[in-house]
C-alpha cells in the first residue's frame, strides 16, 4: 500500500498520536514523522523505552493465554491500538478457533487497519468508539453479535487508563465495564506508574505535554491502579511490574531492570 493510502482524511498528521508512537516503539510501520520525532525525544530521555513497550506487549499475550486456560472464549479489547504481532484474536484463536474477539479503538488508523486485518475473520470485529462512552461499546451491534454477556468475558484494558485524568474518574468508568460481566469473567489492566521511578518518567510526561498530543499521561500509584479492578479478585501474583506477571522466558523481561517496573500489570476474576 502506497504511503498516504492508509491515512483516513480526518487524521491530522502534524500532531503526534500515542497509539502511533507506541506502534513505532514496537517496530510497526503505521506512524508519521511527528510520531517518530516524539519517540526519538522519549528515547533520548529513556533509552530503554522500546523495552518497556515490548514487555507490555508480551504481557498481553500471556494474559490472553491465561484467560483461555480459565475457560474464557470471548474477549473485549478496549483500546486495542494499531495491529501488530500477537494480537488478541491471533493468540486466542490459536488456542481455540472458536474464540470471539471485539476490538475497540477511537484512532481511525487503528480502526482502518483492524478492519483490513479482520476482513476474513467472522469471529472478530473492530468497533470505532471512545472508551469514555461505554454504552456505545457495550451496546454496539458488533459487540452484541459476538459477545454473550451471560457467559464469562475476558476484558482487556491495556495501556489505556493512564491517558484519563483523575477528573474523568477512571474508577467509575471501569465499574461501568465490570458490572455487566458474568461471574467468572476476567479483567486485565496495564497502567504506567510513578512508583519507584526516577525523574526520567516526569521528563517523558512533560515531553508528551509539549508535543500537543491529545493524549496526556497520568501516572498512578499501586493502590489507585488496584482500585480500578473494583471487587474483582486479583489472581497471583497480583498487580506487579508487567515482566513479573507469570513470565514465560527471557523475552518477557527487559534487560534494564527499571523498564520492568514502569508499567503495572494485573489480572483479576469476577467472583
Amino acid at each position: 500500500m502506497a504511503q498516504g493510502e492508509w491515512i483516513p482524511p480526518s487524521v491530522d498528521v502534524s500532531v503526534p498520536s500515542m497509539a502511533r508512537t507506541y506502534d513505532f516503539l514496537l517496530g510497526g510501520a503505521h506512524n508519521f514523522a511527528v510520531d517518530r520525532e516524539l519517540a526519538a525525544h522519549v528515547e533520548r530521555v529513556m533509552p530503554d523505552a522500546r523495552s518497556a513497550a515490548r514487555v507490555s506487549r508480551a504481557f498481553l499475550g500471556r494474559t490472553v493465554q491465561y484467560m483461555v486456560g480459565q475457560g474464557i472464549r470471548q474477549f473485549l479489547d478496549i483500546g486495542s491500538g494499531i495491529p501488530t504481532v500477537a494480537n488478541v484474536h491471533e493468540v486466542a484463536q490459536a488456542a481455540d478457533p472458536e474464540c470471539r474477539v471485539v476490538y475497540v479503538d477511537k484512532d481511525p488508523i487503528a480502526v482502518a487497519h483492524s478492519e483490513l486485518m479482520l476482513v476474513d475473520n467472522d469471529r472478530a470485529a473492530i468497533v470505532h468508539a471512545d472508551m469514555r462512552d461505554p454504552d456505545s461499546i457495550l451496546d454496539h451491534p458488533q459487540t452484541r453479535r459476538l459477545l454473550d454477556f451471560d457467559q464469562p468475558v475476558g476484558l482487556l484494558v491495556l495501556m489505556m487508563l493512564h491517558w484519563l485524568p483523575d477528573e474523568a474518574d477512571p474508577w467509575a468508568l471501569m465499574a461501568r465495564y465490570r458490572d455487566p460481566l458474568a461471574p467468572g469473567s476476567h479483567l486485565a489492566i496495564t497502567h504506567v506508574t510513578a512508583d519507584n521511578q526516577d525523574e526520567r518518567l516526569t521528563e517523558v510526561t512533560d515531553l508528551i505535554k509539549e508535543s500537543r498530543s491529545a493524549d496526556q499521561l497520568t501516572e498512578r500509584p499501586h493502590d489507585q491502579v488496584v482500585a480500578l479492578f473494583g471487587d474483582f479478585e486479583l489472581v497471583e501474583p497480583g498487580l506487579v511490574g508487567c515482566a513479573a506477571w507469570r513470565p514465560a522466558g527471557r523475552g518477557d523481561i527487559a534487560d534494564a531492570a527499571e523498564m520492568n517496573m514502569v508499567i503495572y500489570g494485573g489480572v483479576a476474576r469476577k467472583p
